[in-house]
């Protein structure tokens, strides 16, 4: 099967490319820009919530220097990872059905330099 040019599309590919630059910087659209950092609580605790909003519920209350690898970010949220260890420290809030991320609101940690632990 011969494939045809699509005569529209060098006229449109850099629309395009601005559309989807935009679309990724708007609030509520997960980006993976902070993938591969670590975070750590400053705080004598920090929720993890189920989602990126306070109103949702919080999964688990993590104490003071606990570091956890940040997966992608929505808008002020960084979406970090769980592990099952995670429920010996801290205090399980609402951990019901084994979920291994959740979302810590940018304000409530800082981020961790230098080599992995």
């Amino acid at each position: 099967m011969k494939t045809r040019p699509v005569p529209w599309l060098p006229q449109v590919a850099p629309t395009l490319g601005v559309l989807a630059i935009i679309l990724l910087a708007l609030p509520g659209t997960t980006v993976a820009q902070e993938a591969g950092d670590r975070v750590r609580v400053p705080t004598s605790h920090a929720n993890v919530h189920m989602g990126a909003s306070s109103g949702q519920q919080v999964l688990w209350l993590a104490p003071e220097g606990t570091v956890l690898p940040v997966i992608g970010r929505q808008g002020e949220w960084l979406i970090v990872q769980l592990s099952p260890e995670l429920r010996e420290t801290g205090i399980v809030m609402r951990w019901y059905r084994n979920e291994d991320r959740g979302y810590m609101h940018e304000s409530t940690v800082e981020f961790v330099e230098g080599p992995r632990e």
